[in-house]
């Protein structure tokens, strides 16, 4: 493959990187705000790098929603995409858009061991599909599965919008509080930056706290200066999180591994490894053994959807694609 760009496009930011030799170069952070439509911002980007429209073999784009058509809107931005035009302004043959959280799957295969950390030790089954599961404006969930001469199978899905487990009657008040101010209460609901506010309020609500809080971020420097409710609103956070996470490796048979990643969970890493996350994961009752040796790791890599959007377009051309 020659010169390729591949994109991770959310609502706020768009990154972009040259992939070449299968590897990302360049990698640069665009404001969507500041431009009118993708094909701009990469306009500008391939005149950073010094390369002309019409030197780029592909373009891969990762993008949150559903991929079907020549138009693609995206959701949290005034940014749309239509391929015939797109093809046509940057006077590429081949646009592939993927899923935001196909890519970010993909990206697991790529990670080196310095982008994880181990949660639960294991061995993964490469034979079992993996989990990879992500906290961020949303609650993303897909898996991963490996297939013949070292390729590979995303499957994203609407994991986030399945109902909130409770476990006891904590945790019911806890969803009762905020399914009051909610209605349906999804894991994404709880489970993404939104949702550890709406945590935050339901936990002083039933304890009696006057909230002082008022960002997902404020509450996360709380607690790690060590403020009790802030703290509370973590670990309930991470045992949400592991219930969820348990019951998609059960529906799914994922001894594959489990991968955590999304832009929440590691603002509070240090918090996360010591929770209750690791019980709640296996609290499954008669298949609590199930998940004896299930690797779970937290990823810490930057660009991995961009990475991920790279293994796409080398299996999308027919390119091999290494473990």
């Amino acid at each position: 493959m020659k010169v390729a760009l591949v994109g991770d496009i959310g609502g706020t930011n768009a990154r972009f990187a040259l992939w070449r030799d299968d590897a990302l170069h360049a990698v640069q952070v665009f404001a969507t705000a500041d431009y009118s439509s993708p094909e701009q911002a990469i306009g500008v980007y391939l005149e950073a790098q010094g390369v002309a429209r019409g030197e780029l073999e592909a373009v891969c784009l990762a993008v949150a929603g559903p991929v079907s058509g020549d138009e693609f809107r995206f959701t949290n931005s005034h940014w749309r995409i239509s391929r015939a035009s797109f093809c046509a302004a940057l006077q590429i043959e081949h646009l592939l858009l993927v899923n935001d959280f196909s890519a970010m799957a993909l990206g697991m295969t790529r990670l080196r061991p310095e982008e994880r950390v181990s949660v639960c030790a294991g061995e993964a089954d490469p034979s079992r599909p993996a989990l990879i599961i992500g906290p961020g404006t949303g609650l993303g969930v897909a898996s991963l599965l490996r297939l013949e001469e070292g390729r590979w199978l995303a499957m994203p899905g609407e994991g986030g919008h399945v109902d909130l487990p409770v476990n006891d009657a904590r945790e019911s008040a806890i969803r009762q509080v905020i399914a009051e101010q909610t209605g349906h209460v999804s894991a994404e609901t709880v489970l993404s930056g939104g949702g550890l506010l709406r945590l935050y309020h339901a936990l002083c609500a039933l304890d009696g706290h006057t909230p002082s809080l008022a960002t997902p971020a404020a509450i996360t420097d709380a607690a790690l200066a060590g403020e009790p409710v802030a703290l509370a609103v973590i670990e309930q956070f991470c045992r949400f999180l592991g219930r969820v996470a348990g019951n998609d490796v059960l529906t799914l048979g994922g001894r594959g591994g489990v991968y955590i990643v999304g832009g929440v969970v590691p603002r509070f890493s240090r918090l996360f490894l010591r929770s209750g996350f690791a019980e709640s994961f296996a609290d499954k009752g008669c298949m609590s053994g199930y998940f004896k040796g299930i690797p779970v790791y937290l990823v810490t890599a930057e660009f991995s959807g961009l990475l991920g959007a790279g293994v796409a377009l080398q299996q999308a051309l027919g390119g091999p694609s290494r473990v």
